[in-house]
């Protein structure tokens, strides 16, 4: 059994990227492969099919091996409800919360859970591809680490660095990288992938020239910037739009601290007829046909905040105009009338008002709740599948008029009486190609064009495995994954 490790020299170099290329181009060639991430920091989840939660980046990666999400693929993951605090995953399902220096301790419990799954993926796959997360040289959070070198020397796996070019900076990146490593991971490290490279790549030979005798480890190659191309991202919101023409959609979202989930947004931002505004903190909500309240990770919180921007004035003024409001998850409970939190979950125990939209009370239980579902939308009783990540039971007359009927028997989300308010608790609706139809000729878009977004997926996850074969040593690669030594050259 082999494992493979990508790091990178910064956040956003293009680890994700690397490895969901990895895995199919692997899987192409009959390759068994699973993606692995030890630990993940992110406010992006999925729900797996043994019903537990880990990050989205792995999720796409499954997909990339040709198999379904498992916890396994990452075994911790760190969800932040505050500047210095996060609830801690573990196997898919919620164990505590804790601030920074407590989890620094708790991580030698954490490295237990990361070689339990390894173990388990190891001995089912030929091959595991894994992530690492941040960079391996963070100097302060070396010790006891276990998402980056501290992982690799655990399990005694061979390391690609990757580096984003783009940024600049990218010889310094990898070769100081390399010099705050230790002698026994530097020798780890088996060679460099440099990302995102616009231009003539005879003008950076000679760098690379350079880098290889000052390193004496090996460019496995250079891959290119990638224009039109898609893939979730794990944090960071992306608000790349593309040219679009004729008549547009006009959809705001207000990007509140704790927002999670925002990749449910990815389909509209995709869509040809649709203008899709992220709206920053701080800044007006602008002229709308539909405004979307998106999942939050402290609900309570993020309403006070939505508030203090006089977002909900906004909002009240936009459905005087007959705009059209959504709310998904943690928007759908702030569009009720009551959320109330007696555990302290998301913070102090309280309660606090909603905007008192549609008529359905929250309250936040311990055990949360996590599903992949399918059923129809009362519009139009369009098909609809997503999953739920949420700890708030909600209740209410609101619920008689749910906006999603479920295949399990069981109402979703509500729908105001005079259709211009709706909330729902399933993440991934605009996926479903149906369902986005639906919800955009609600909001006022009169034709509209059909789009798969799971075929622009997989388009582009064979995007980037076209680029495995074309830019990269595919020899040295496969004697990395343990694969004959011509395999694919």
């Amino acid at each position: 059994m082999t494992t493979l490790m990508v790091q990178g020299t910064t956040s956003d170099a293009g680890k994700s990227t690397l490895v969901t290329a990895l895995c199919r181009w692997l899987h192409r060639q009959g390759v068994a492969v699973a993606p692995f991430k030890p630990q993940n920091m992110a406010l992006n989840s999925a729900v797996t099919e043994d019903g537990g939660e880990i990050g989205r980046a792995q999720a796409v990666q499954a997909q990339a091996c040709g198999l379904a999400p498992h916890t396994d693929m990452n075994p911790v993951l760190l969800k932040p409800n505050t500047d210095i605090g996060a609830q801690v995953i573990i196997h898919g399902r919620a164990v505590t919360s804790m601030n920074a220096a407590a989890y620094h301790d708790y991580k030698r419990v954490a490295m237990a859970a990361v070689l339990a799954s390894h173990q388990r993926l190891s001995a089912e796959y030929p091959v595991v591809l894994v992530e690492g997360a941040g960079s391996p040289a963070e100097i302060n959070l070396r010790a006891n680490d276990i998402a980056n070198m501290g992982f690799a020397e655990a399990v005694d796996c061979p390391v690609i660095l990757v580096a984003d070019i783009d940024r600049g900076g990218v010889f310094a990146h990898l070769v100081g990288t390399l010099a705050l490593l230790s002698e026994s991971e530097q020798a780890r490290v088996k060679g460099f992938v440099i990302n995102r490279f616009r231009g003539d790549i005879a003008l950076l030979q000679p760098g690379l020239d350079w880098l290889e005798a000052r390193t004496g480890k090996p460019v496995l190659g250079v891959l290119p910037y990638l224009t039109d191309f898609h893939l979730e991202a794990e944090d960071a919101i992306d608000t790349r739009q593309g040219h679009k023409a004729g008549e547009l959609l006009r959809v705001a979202v207000p990007v509140l601290p704790r927002i999670s989930n925002h990749t449910d947004f990815d389909p509209l931002r995709l869509h040809p007829q649709v203008a899709l505004t992220f709206v920053a903190p701080g800044q007006p909500i602008p002229p709308a046909d539909l405004i979307i309240l998106p999942g939050s990770k402290s609900v309570r919180a993020d309403l006070a905040r939505l508030r203090e921007h006089g977002w909900d004035q906004a909002l009240a003024r936009h459905l005087r105009y007959g705009g059209k409001v959504l709310g998904i998850c943690g928007g759908y409970q702030m569009l009720g009338r009551t959320i109330a939190d007696p555990h302290g979950l998301e913070g102090a125990a309280g309660t606090s008002s909603g905007l008192g939209l549609l008529a359905v009370d929250t309250v936040l239980e311990p055990e949360k709740q996590l599903r992949n579902v399918s059923g129809r939308l009362f519009l139009e009783r369009a098909p609809v599948n997503g999953y739920e990540i949420h700890a708030g039971i909600s209740t209410g007359a609101g619920l008689e008029r749910a906006a999603v009927i479920l295949d399990d028997g069981r109402a979703d989300g509500a729908l105001s009486a005079d259709g211009q308010v709706m909330g729902t608790y399933l993440h991934g609706l605009f996926e479903s190609s149906d369902a986005c139809t639906a919800l955009l000729r609600w909001a006022g878009l009169a034709e509209v064009r059909a789009v798969d977004y799971h075929a622009l997926r997989e388009r582009d996850i064979e995007r980037l495995a076209d680029q495995v074969e074309q830019h990269l040593d595919t020899g040295l690669l496969a004697q990395l994954c343990g694969l004959r030594e011509n395999a694919h050259a």
